[in-house]
């Protein structure tokens, strides 16, 4: 189960899942994006799934990891990837809107998320692997919005808390500190703000920004058997940012 899965990481993390023989579900608001990306897939021999779902509504993701469940058998993997943030509003101007907007889908969405994928992997009894898109947000202030700093802060700290509690039970959960990358949404917020691209891109030791398959390979990897002594973790995919 991929959220945020209709462009950027979590499309090309749907690609990369399906190469490996995994059967993805495919969730996101904008159906029409996972309906091409899902014939996509089928058509190079993949198996796909599109449900449309709103990770701010706890009802969505029970409804997507049912749907994952009722379709393939059991839930094995998820990569949390649905994210939103803006820039160019000081702290004590950002709305109250603005704010629960940014803090619904990075830190609750992750939260509704998690708990509807956890309870079908408990179901199954067969153990699993998550991880859920932080960022170097999550541990610097990187000159995005504040509530979006903090959220990201929220993702490593859901994170391990759920490996603690549930490392017993043969499920894993890891994080991704994710650096400046060529998605839609960093395209949004560097129109909004385009003064923050060199920031972006200097503070990182390679000085420049990932390609979405680049994160996407490591999605892959922590979810994979390849990583099975692995959880718990910050991951740095930021091309050195955090290094500095």
């Amino acid at each position: 189960m991929i959220t945020g899965a209709s462009s950027g990481i979590g499309a090309e993390s749907a690609r990369l899942f399906a190469a490996e023989g995994a059967a993805v579900v495919l969730t996101a608001r904008r159906a029409g994006h996972l309906e091409r990306l899902g014939a996509e897939i089928r058509a190079a021999g993949g198996r796909a799934l599109a449900a449309p779902g709103d990770v701010t509504r706890p009802q969505d993701m029970r409804d997507v990891v049912e749907k994952a469940v009722d379709t393939f058998g059991r839930l094995d993997a998820a990569f949390n990837n649905a994210g939103w943030t803006s820039t160019g509003t000081a702290f004590h101007e950002i709305g109250d809107d603005e704010y629960d907007r940014i803090i619904g889908v990075n830190q609750r969405g992750v939260w509704n998320a998690m708990r509807a994928q956890i309870t079908a992997m408990l179901a199954a009894g067969t153990g699993g692997a998550i991880v859920n898109t932080s960022s170097v947000a999550g541990v610097r202030a990187t000159g995005v919005a504040a509530p979006y700093i903090a959220a990201k802060h929220a993702v490593i700290g859901l994170t391990r808390a759920a490996a603690d509690e549930y490392g017993a039970y043969g499920i894993r959960v890891n994080a991704l500190v994710v650096g400046s990358t060529g998605t839609e949404l960093m395209q949004e917020v560097l129109a909004r703000t385009p003064d923050l691209f060199g920031p972006f891109v200097e503070r990182a030791i390679q000085q420049r920004l990932a390609a979405p398959r680049e994160v996407a390979q490591a999605a892959v990897w922590l979810c994979s058997d390849r990583s099975s002594f692995i959880t718990a973790a910050a991951v740095p995919v930021d091309g050195g940012w955090t290094a500095r």
